[in-house]
């Protein structure tokens, strides 16, 4: 093995010495051209590094063939990706090897370092970095960005996002100036533009360890959104997705999407990277593969590449060494432009050159070649790639000649995504009991009926009631899943909790949250699930009115049937006395009947008292006459009052009253009315009080402190169901949003929710809680200063008990005595018997005879002892 290494090591050595005395020996003999040195400072134990460098050889050699005026030379430093080492190479290369020129480095951070210490010596840099600040070409005056800019390719991955319709993304990417410097504004600004947000954002070190890793990988498993943006260099990738993979965060419902400088490599990566990375879509700059001179290239690349680091087991070159082999090529067209004495001069050729190299079109503006807009969409599955189509900023393309665009990348074909799932995931998972969603509810609305939290200390936990809350229920029930949620309280007003939603510390809020403009920028909403509108509520007066039923209305309903009641019961009682006196209350039983009628009726307006023969029925009549006159006359002067009440009506009809007064006005101190009131409506500011409870809004109602109050319609409708005498809603409904619930701008529930809600609505449901809402609040106002109650029983209950009790004892009186009569007649009719008996024995009647007949006489009336007879018989 040693033996075999030694060899290689040999070999190696050998074929670069060859390379560079044919180079050497390839400058053209006879001509007298000048010499110039160039420097680059490479990051040659990288794959990008080892791909310039071959690349850079490679230009060399095609320049000195091809021209006869300048015969350019290399010197290479190797950074090891340290900014410090990357500025010491630089000195070197100035210093020690006189170079006029230095290309690379590959990173902002090295690149930055090598014009701060290049700075005083007039030496031209064609970095590498494709981003830099606004104001570098300002600070360094000889600095120039030698590739095209890539930040386009944010537009791509936002626009691929987009096309499948999710909405939140998780965006990690290497703590460096050169990713950061891609990330901000580009990427946030191309996610904004297609209304996509993100989820978290995961800086992660260069040399992060695999338990900082996991940690981080471990904590974005659990969000719910599924969709992972990646844009690192390749080394700290392959660690992310190997952790990933282990994780099983590459299993079906996950997406990742990466950027150029992980995609542009992917010619280059062995099995086990491509095996942990399968269904990942990549992005990467893209360039013609057609052409003379890029086969000429490709090949000659091939055969060098292999050879000089024949341990690589692809030797294709990718973008990084197209851009290397164009950078070359660039300086030596700028030296047989003209005449080229000074760094100056030569920094002013370079920004002069203009032509298509193989990694696009090569021409500078402000220092910096223009950005790429072309970018190849990639699909890693198998053991390699799949080449899906290309991304303009017209839109995705499956080739870049046939000049049709789409705006979804769907036209490109079928993907493979992680866990090779029939359709496109979903992008986001469903919260679990482990890691239920959040909701904020707000502690202290105007009225509990439709948010109520309560603290119960035994269980140290929050009970959540009200309207809103059974709404919010009820429609989580009728999702197509079972979701997992937990409601948590808030205190503060309504803006501050929508603003807790968008920061994420709420997945959602529930509650009466009314639905602005200026809510709406922070937050989506669903739809409204009560009536939209601000009312104005204000006191009642009242305005004169009859109605046709007016005259039944002084007694309720019990009053007149207890009346009627007594009416009869009294009749009867005296129909009873007086039938054994009066002959005319004898008779057919339609005639009894009628005349019962006509004395329970009559006695109220006559007592008739010479016509009683009985003191019973004076008696009752007497004092049903009292209650009767009474109840009449209460009748009369109950009737008389509601004759000339006034009807209820508001105290203010409408806003423009209130400000020709300037007149003091009420709102809820949580909710967004202030502004409302101010703004739209043009109320004075000081003439504008906060209330916090619906007693403090009736209380000011009452006292005049307040001329109305202006309430979103579904609390003015609770508020006037309370106090009904007191208080009436006036005026036009101002349109405003209803209640809503409040979730993330692009929250993936949101669509789901809304569905849900609407089958609430449509079925029934949120009608019947409506009805329930309302019938829950109680008035609370018996009767009002300004109107007449009815008379109840509960008015007349002594004289109800006095009369009743009058006419029952004269009955129960009288009944005693008609007993005590029938008692004496049996007696009479008994001793009747006795003589017809005595009578029948003297005529000859036989004795036992005569005693059968008696027994059976004593039989039938028990009123005739047969002791009383034997007595009688021996008389």
């Amino acid at each position: 093995m040693f033996l075999y290494t030694f060899r290689l090591s040999i070999m190696k050595t050998f074929f670069l010495l060859l390379f560079f005395l044919i180079t050497f020996a390839l400058k053209p003999e006879g001509i007298n051209g000048v010499e110039q040195v160039i420097g680059a400072i490479l990051d040659c134990d990288t794959r990008v590094g080892k791909e310039e460098r071959v690349a850079m050889d490679i230009a060399i050699q095609d320049f000195n063939m091809e021209q006869n005026q300048t015969f350019i030379k290399l010197r290479s430093k190797c950074s090891q990706q340290k900014p410090l080492q990357a500025a010491l190479a630089a000195r070197h290369l100035i210093s020690k090897n006189k170079v006029q020129l230095i290309l690379g480095p590959r990173s902002w951070e090295e690149t930055s370092t090598v014009a701060e210490a290049s700075e005083h010596y007039d030496v031209p840099i064609l970095s590498f970095a494709d981003s830099s600040p606004p104001w570098a070409p300002e600070r360094w005056p000889f600095l120039v960005q030698a590739v095209a800019s890539t930040y386009t390719q944010m537009k791509a991955v936002a626009n691929i996002i987009q096309s499948w319709g999710w909405h939140r993304a998780n965006v990690i990417y290497e703590d460096t100036d050169s990713a950061a410097n891609g990330i901000s504004p580009y990427l946030y600004g191309a996610l904004q533009e297609v209304d996509v947000q993100i989820s978290n954002l995961l800086p992660l070190p260069s040399f992060a360890d695999s338990s900082l890793l996991q940690k981080k990988l471990e904590e974005l498993k659990t969000e719910q959104y599924r969709v992972f943006v990646v844009h690192t260099s390749l080394a700290l990738a392959t660690r992310i997705f190997g952790l990933a993979k282990e994780m099983k965060m590459m299993d079906k419902g996950y997406v990742w999407i990466t950027t150029d400088s992980i995609t542009s490599l992917v010619h280059s990566m062995n099995f086990s990277l491509v095996s942990s990375m399968q269904g990942v879509v990549g992005v990467r700059d893209s360039f013609l593969e057609t052409g003379p001179d890029f086969r000429s290239f490709f090949s000659r690349f091939l055969q060098i590449f292999g050879r000089k680091y024949p341990e690589e087991r692809h030797h294709e070159p990718g973008i990084f060494a197209l851009q290397a082999y164009d950078a070359v090529r660039t300086v030596g067209l700028a030296w047989n432009q003209g005449e080229v004495n000074s760094g100056r001069q030569l920094l002013e050729s370079i920004l002069k050159t203009d032509f298509d190299g193989l990694s696009g079109k090569i021409q500078f503006t402000q220092q910096k070649l223009e950005p790429a807009t072309r970018f190849q969409i990639i699909n890693i599955i198998g053991k390699g790639y799949r080449e899906l189509g290309f991304w303009t900023g017209k839109g995705f393309s499956s080739s870049i000649d046939d000049g049709v665009y789409n705006s979804s990348m769907e036209s490109l074909g079928h993907v493979i995504w992680p866990g090779d799932p029939w359709c496109a995931p979903r992008g986001w998972d469903l919260p679990t009991i482990e890691n239920p969603l959040r909701i904020g509810v707000p502690n202290g609305s105007l009225t509990n009926k439709f948010v109520e939290v309560d603290y119960d200390p035994s269980t140290n936990q929050y009970n959540f009631s009200g309207f809103s809350v059974d709404v919010f229920n009820e429609t989580a029930k009728h999702l197509k899943y079972s979701l997992q949620y937990k409601f948590v309280p808030f205190e503060g007003n309504y803006t501050d909790l929508v603003k807790k939603v968008q920061s994420r510390e709420f997945d959602a809020a529930v509650g009466d949250i009314a639905i602005t403009s200026s809510r709406c920028e922070y937050v989506d909403f669903t739809y409204p699930y009560t009536e939209s509108g601000l009312v104005m509520v204000v006191p009642i007066l009242v305005s004169h009115s009859s109605t046709t039923w007016l005259f039944v209305k002084p007694f309720t309903r019990d009053m007149w049937l207890l009346t009627l009641f007594i009416n009869v019961f009294n009749g009867f009682v005296v129909w009873s006395i007086e039938r054994s006196y009066c002959s005319e209350l004898k008779g057919p039983v339609l005639n009894q009947i009628g005349t019962l009628l006509w004395l329970a009726f009559a006695t109220l307006f006559s007592l008739h008292a010479e016509k009683l023969h009985s003191n019973l029925s004076r008696m009752a009549m007497v004092v049903w006459l009292f209650v009767a006159l009474i109840i009449t006359q209460s009748y009369t002067a109950s009737l008389t009052s509601m004759l000339t009440v006034q009807n209820l009506v508001p105290k203010v009809a409408n806003i423009e009253t209130i400000k020709s007064k300037n007149a003091m006005i009420g709102y809820s101190q949580k909710s967004f009315v202030e502004g409302y009131l101010e703004g739209p409506l043009g109320f004075k500011s000081n003439n504008i009080r906060s209330f916090a409870t619906e007693d403090e809004y009736a209380k000011a109602l009452r006292s005049g402190a307040i001329a109305a109050a202006f309430l979103e319609a579904p609390v003015a409708k609770l508020f006037v169901a309370k106090y009904c005498k007191s208080f009436t809603i006036a005026g036009p409904a101002y349109q405003v949003g209803g209640y809503g619930f409040a979730f993330p701008k692009g929250s993936l529930l949101l669509p789901e929710i809304d569905e849900a809600l609407l089958n609430v609505l449509e079925n029934g449901v949120l009608k019947d809680l409506e009805e329930r809402l309302i019938k829950s609040e109680e008035c609370v106002d018996i009767q009002s200063d300004n109107e007449t109650a009815s008379l109840s029983p509960n008015n007349f209950f002594v004289l109800f008990i006095f009369t009743g009790g009058t006419s029952t004892t004269a009955l129960l009186i009288y009944y005693f005595r008609a007993t005590d009569r029938f008692k004496n007649s049996m007696a009479q009719y008994k001793r009747i018997w006795i003589k017809i008996v005595m009578v029948l024995n003297k005529l000859g009647y036989r004795r036992n005879r005569l005693s059968t007949e008696v027994s059976d006489v004593a039989d039938k009336n028990p009123w005739i002892a047969p002791n009383n007879l034997h007595s009688r018989s021996q008389v």
